[in-house]
């Protein structure tokens, strides 16, 4: 580790600085360049200050902490309050359910969990493709590519999203085949038709929020969630208990959320100057080459899904388990403060993300190089911070979702495998980030099939049915696969030889790039 290191801050091969180097980025406005322009000059002034060799190493590792600090934060604080908000928004449903009685949060849970995660992992997945050539293209001021890739995403995820309707619509029978009492199915059910609608939301979000992080614009994001948050809070609370429509005015309330921030990002893409340059209105390039970013999109669906159905079997695993009822609650408190909690490092799997794609489409192997490292242990700080403060709150973080004592009891007998994930996530989610920013989905996602399902599942079935650990053990086996996925992902990522990256980013640019030449063309 110390040799990398050093390798970090030592000068490129002299053949490095026969690469081709981006073109100049194009005159923009005053608004513009005060807002894309800056975070141009900062990166540039990293890779200088990483390569001046005169200054000596801990003043150059100094500042240049400072530079990637100040870039990270820039986009890792909007980006991990928009994650917030987004999953506090389906958090609150579940607490609006929850108080409504023991099955409807296990309903809830369950249609979180099991059937919702379904299209949120495809849609999300499928929509980090946007993320790796959105944010390569940017890099390389490729700026008029963004648009067509944005547009191309969102077809291909709205044709994606109508097989899943047929998921939500026989929610019942899924859940009952695998083996869910008809009492929670029933429910499961109900909570799940009403998000039919969201599914397209995502459609249209996903790909509009890579777009738009892909050129460091997150705050308008921030201030549309935020608002979008009081709007759901009211609305479901009158839904649920003024109305009294249950569990499908909670979910239905939760999907016009989602259009509400669907709507408002396209407005503000429409209506701003910021977009100018990457937004050149529809196109009819949009519909061709689908075929080819299908392809390249399912690598990263696949990466994310497996990632995130590894969870949903878990909750569907402990169903099966003694006294269902109280083992989803408990299990749903403990998954909702994770994956609240985790928004935070997914906040940063963003900023690494688009620091990691943007440096190697610029050219910059030395800068990637460098955010990689500074940006996983600033998560990892957080994230242990974020343990300890489970640990201290165990016993009475529980009466947040639900009034049980049982189910109390039985969250604080899981926190201590809870903070053991917490710290965990403090570091896998920045890693897929780095592997989102390169275009290593599909290594990732065979890296994730051996990890999760071949390790993790097996493991927590046997110490759950066979070691009789109930949900303990089920946790346990999720910790091992994730530890193995982390350490894996560690030794690949500071091993990667990065100059060959940044000549990969471009092959991939010329290639997407020479697509797009042929259909003007045509």
């Amino acid at each position: 580790m110390d040799s990398q290191q050093e390798q970090l801050h030592q000068p490129l091969q002299n053949s490095m600085h026969g690469h081709r180097q981006p073109p100049q980025t194009p005159e923009l406005s005053s608004s513009e360049s005060s807002d894309a322009g800056s975070v141009y000059d900062v990166d540039s002034k990293l890779e200088k200050v990483l390569l001046d060799n005169e200054l000596p190493y801990f003043k150059r590792l100094r500042l240049a902490s400072w530079i990637e600090l100040r870039l990270l934060f820039h986009l890792a604080g909007p980006a991990v309050f928009v994650y917030l908000i987004n999953n506090f928004m389906s958090l609150s449903t579940r607490i609006y359910c929850g108080h409504l009685g023991n099955l409807e949060l296990a309903a809830a849970s369950l249609g979180n969990s099991g059937i919702q995660l379904l299209a949120y992992g495809l849609m999300l997945g499928m929509g980090s493709a946007v993320e790796t050539l959105c944010g390569q293209a940017y890099g390389a001021h490729r700026y008029s590519m963004l648009g067509v890739y944005l547009q191309r995403s969102t077809i291909v995820l709205t044709l994606t999203g109508i097989p899943l309707v047929l998921v939500y619509v026989f929610s019942k029978p899924i859940m009952i085949v695998l083996g869910e009492s008809t009492a929670v199915a029933s429910g499961t059910a109900v909570f799940v038709y009403g998000l039919i609608p969201q599914i397209f939301a995502y459609a249209f979000n996903f790909p509009i929020q890579k777009f738009l992080q892909s050129q460091s614009i997150v705050n308008p994001s921030a201030y549309i969630s935020a608002t979008t948050l009081v709007v759901h809070l009211v609305l479901s609370w009158l839904a649920v208990y003024k109305l009294g429509l249950g569990l499908i005015g909670a979910s239905m309330v939760l999907s016009l959320s989602w259009w509400i921030i669907v709507v408002a990002q396209i407005v503000y893409i429409l209506r701003s100057e910021k977009c100018k340059l990457t937004w050149d209105g529809l196109s009819l390039q949009a519909f061709y080459g689908l075929w080819d970013f299908f392809k390249f999109s399912v690598g990263s669906a696949v990466m994310l899904c497996l990632e995130i159905w590894y969870l949903q079997i878990l909750v569907l695993v402990a169903g099966l388990l003694e006294n269902p009822e109280v083992t989803l609650d408990s299990l749903s408190v403990c998954m909702g403060i994770s994956s609240l909690l985790m928004m935070v490092s997914i906040g940063f799997n963003a900023a690494a993300s688009v620091r990691v794609s943007n440096e190697l489409g610029a050219g910059n192997p030395k800068s990637a190089a460098f955010t990689v490292k500074i940006v996983t242990l600033v998560s990892l700080t957080i994230a242990v911070a974020e343990a300890v403060v489970v640990l201290a709150l165990r016993h009475v973080i529980s009466y947040v979702f639900t009034e049980g004592e049982t189910v109390a009891e039985a969250v604080s007998e899981l926190c201590p495998f809870l903070a053991v994930t917490l710290i965990l996530n403090g570091v896998q989610p920045v890693l897929s980030g780095v592997a989102v920013g390169c275009g290593w989905q599909t290594f990732v996602a065979y890296v994730n099939v051996g990890c999760y399902y071949v390790v993790g599942i097996p493991l927590g079935c046997l110490l759950g049915f066979i070691y009789h650990l109930g949900a303990k053990g089920i946790w346990s086996g999720m910790i091992g696969g994730t530890l193995m996925q982390t350490l894996i992902l560690l030794w690949v990522t500071f091993r990667t030889d990065w100059n060959k990256e940044v000549e990969t980013a471009k092959k991939r640019l010329d290639k997407w790039e020479d697509k797009r030449e042929t259909l003007l063309k045509n």
